[in-house]
């Protein structure tokens, strides 16, 4: 059988991500000895990995954050540089004997710039939340800080008064951020009450169109010119389209803030050329922060993109928020960075979003409502209250029949954020696998056929439960048969062999 253009595709992202020379055997052996050492430890340790490989090679993973780092990557991490503690910045060290970390953090960072477009790049990052909270506190210190010793004629803030000190320390806490609200795609991060942000900051939200779903440009601008925000925050964890950071630019440029865009779900889309011009972030945003893995495939971290008049602040993320940096994480990333700037990953990311478009129409045309109707993205947005499900029914009922997905509010959401109206997936790790478009329409049948053959249980009272439900009869074994054909035909990892 010919293979499809889909299918030729995913293919060569599968190849991106086993790595370039790929040798099963070498990297049996090398995960055989690994586990062996471990074990020699703690055993059960030992056998925990190995589970998590075999129940991952299992499962229809449909989670939009997560992905399957290649094994160059995850061999990376567990190295000599791990023992070393490296606070500081290349070439400027707080501790001795950092040659190698400063090569390791200096390549990370280059591959980076080359990567994204981004003249300025720091690696440093443990997580998407700390980029984020680098990107705020450099914002702090440009936009309030700096004015403040310029004002007070010093250069420190340990020259300043105790008087100017008590001064400066309220005017940091006494900024506003506004960002997409929760229930329309936003992030935690991005200044609400529960995350360290919204402790930060006063905070203020952006919606969507209640009719389409989609964002109303105007009505952030009219938003923006009303709240007068230090920072606009713009990107999305569940939000199914492209933004148009070139109208962020211009909205933040209006009102006098600083754009800080928030790439962690689709830096992979960014990287692989996908989203280019108006929905590329890195030319329209002063500062962008990402994770390193989900659709780019690197190892769990974070990293921060600049601008010149930002990359000094940026720099002083450690020790301003962070701590020393993981040197054998930005090794990984470095390894990433290098791989996604091989053709094969433009490849694989136009595949992401091929495949996501794929999914989409196959659980419309199912009968399955979708957030904005659709997705140009990597994720999609199941509304299941058309089911009668909450999005914790749903997810439990599909993570029984051996899907793997996470329930997620949908705008105006009635069932609030624990149970949720919603379902998030995402294509990034099946893609990965190499499913193509025939693959994702046979996901989105079997979705479908979950969805539509689970039914809420009533509670004591007679009303229908929010968390607990029932399968017809037989219907969870059988979509488990099904999806383990589909990810037979697609092996995780072939030829690595634990023995």
């Amino acid at each position: 059988m010919t293979a499809s253009p889909t299918a030729r595709t995913t293919a060569s992202g599968t190849a991106a991500a086993t790595g370039a020379g790929f040798d099963g055997t070498a990297a049996s052996a090398a995960y055989r000895n690994a586990l062996q050492v471990i074990g020699a430890v703690e055993p059960r340790i030992a056998e925990a990995i190995g589970a998590e490989l075999a129940d991952q090679r299992a499962s229809l993973k449909l989670i939009a954050s997560e992905n399957y780092a290649s094994p160059a990557v995850l061999l990376t991490m567990g190295n000599w540089l791990s023992d070393k503690y490296a606070e500081g910045t290349v070439g400027h060290r707080f501790y001795a004997g950092c040659q190698n970390v400063d090569t390791v953090e200096a390549l990370a960072a280059e591959h980076a710039r080359e990567l994204f477009g981004a003249p300025y790049a720091y690696v440093q990052p443990h997580s998407g939340i700390d980029a984020n909270l680098v990107a705020f506190w450099a914002v702090l210190a440009q936009k309030v800080e700096l004015p403040a010793l310029e004002q007070a004629g010093v250069r420190h803030v340990n020259e300043l008064t105790d008087a100017d000190w008590a001064t400066l320390r309220r005017a940091l806490g006494d900024q506003r951020m506004l960002g997409m609200s929760l229930d329309a795609g936003g992030h935690l991060t991005h200044g609400f009450r529960p995350n360290i942000s919204g402790k930060m900051f006063e905070q203020s939200s952006y919606g969507t169109d209640p009719r389409t779903g989609l964002l109303d440009y105007a009505a952030v601008r009219a938003r923006a010119k009303e709240f007068r925000p230090l920072i606009l925050m713009a990107g999305y964890s569940a939000y199914p389209r492209r933004v148009d950071f070139a109208a962020m630019r211009e909205i933040a440029d209006e009102v006098g803030a600083t754009l800080v865009v928030d790439m962690a779900h689709f830096a992979g889309l960014v990287a692989g050329k996908v989203f280019t011009g108006d929905f590329d972030p890195v030319p329209h945003a002063h500062v962008v922060t990402s994770t390193s893995h989900k659709s780019l495939r690197g190892p769990r971290g974070g990293f921060v993109l600049a601008q010149p008049e930002f990359a000094d602040a940026v720099d002083r993320g450690c020790p301003m928020v962070l701590g020393g940096p993981l040197p054998q994480v930005m090794a990984a990333k470095a390894v990433a960075f290098a791989e996604a700037r091989r053709p094969a990953f433009a490849a694989y990311a136009q595949a992401v979003v091929d495949n996501a478009v794929a999914l989409a129409d196959g659980l419309r045309r199912r009968g399955v409502r979708l957030v904005t109707d659709g997705t140009d993205n990597h994720l999609v947005l199941l509304d299941v209250s058309g089911f009668g499900l909450t999005g914790r029914q749903a997810e439990s009922a599909l993570l029984d029949a051996g899907i793997v997905t996470n329930r997620n509010a949908v705008p105006a959401d009635p069932q609030g954020a624990w149970y949720t109206s919603g379902v998030r997936i995402g294509t990034p790790a099946l893609t990965t696998r190499g499913f193509g478009a025939a693959e994702f329409d046979r996901v989105a049948e079997l979705i479908a056929g979950v969805l539509g053959g689970t039914t809420p249980t009533t509670t004591s009272s007679g009303e229908p439960s929010r968390a607990k439900y029932t399968l017809a009869d037989g219907l969870a074994d059988r979509t488990r048969a099904a999806a383990a054909e589909l990810v037979a035909a697609h092996p995780l990892y072939p030829g690595l062999d634990l023995g």
